[in-house]
């Protein structure tokens, strides 16, 4: 459901919905619009009859049910496109960002000399895999913390923002503490473990789409992480 604001509805009457919605039950996400508010609330089958309590308090216009699986990624919720920021680097908007650097970090050095190259030929950020997943159990698995580390340096050097890929939920704390930018990749885009922790984070997450992963799966993918509270989620 979507609870829309008057437009010029006071501060107190956007607190009072929410504190109210939140005492039935309901997980308020507030939308900031140019003209009004919005309030996203995310709840359970059969609260519909809850929504009159809300419809009828001061400030709210209407509300409009929403009937897609994915409630938060929806064009009825947020009709203005998104831009999200990573240090600076605006995805969402008319410039298009590329992100390069090497599949796996292997070495500092080479990971350094790629960051200095793809920066003079005009990236604007930099990606690398300190964790990879692997089809086989015995294959390079990635350098782990030291990976992150390398990545850190070469962001030192050359100023670029990383992204990097985080495959378990218990490493969520280690790649926040080293990337600007969590990265999904596609064999873990319905781990939805991970997800939620990603959306507990105030960091941006590229989540990247699945093989044969239908649209409607992809969006309801990222509903895990917005209904976390993290909003700052760019689809790859």
């Amino acid at each position: 459901m979507i609870v829309v604001m008057k437009i010029g509805a006071t501060q107190d009457q956007l607190n009072h919905v929410i504190k109210t919605a939140d005492e039935l039950g309901f997980s308020p996400h507030i939308i900031e619009g140019k003209e009004r508010n919005v309030i996203g609330l995310v709840g359970v089958a059969g609260q519909r009859d809850k929504m009159n309590v809300i419809g009828d308090m001061p400030g709210v216009d209407n509300i409009v049910p929403i009937t897609k699986a994915y409630k938060l990624a929806s064009r009825e919720i947020k009709p203005e496109p998104s831009i999200i920021d990573v240090c600076g680097v605006k995805f969402g908007g008319e410039n298009i960002p590329v992100i390069a650097g090497p599949c796996s970090v292997e070495g500092e050095a080479a990971v350094i000399k790629v960051a200095e190259l793809i920066k003079a030929a005009g990236a604007t950020m930099l990606r690398g895999g300190a964790f990879k997943p692997r089809t086989s159990p015995y294959s390079f698995q990635g350098l782990e913390e030291e990976g992150l580390r390398i990545l850190a340096k070469a962001r030192e050097v050359t100023g670029l923002p990383v992204v990097t890929e985080v495959t378990n939920p218990k490493y969520v704390d280690m790649v926040y503490k080293y990337a600007d930018m969590f990265q999904v990749g596609a064999r873990n885009v319905q781990n939805f473990a991970l997800l939620s922790e990603l959306g507990k984070t105030d960091k941006p997450v590229l989540l990247k789409r699945g093989m044969s992963t239908t649209i409607e799966e992809y969006l309801t993918a990222s509903e895990y992480i917005l209904s976390e509270g993290n909003k700052n989620v760019i689809l790859c």
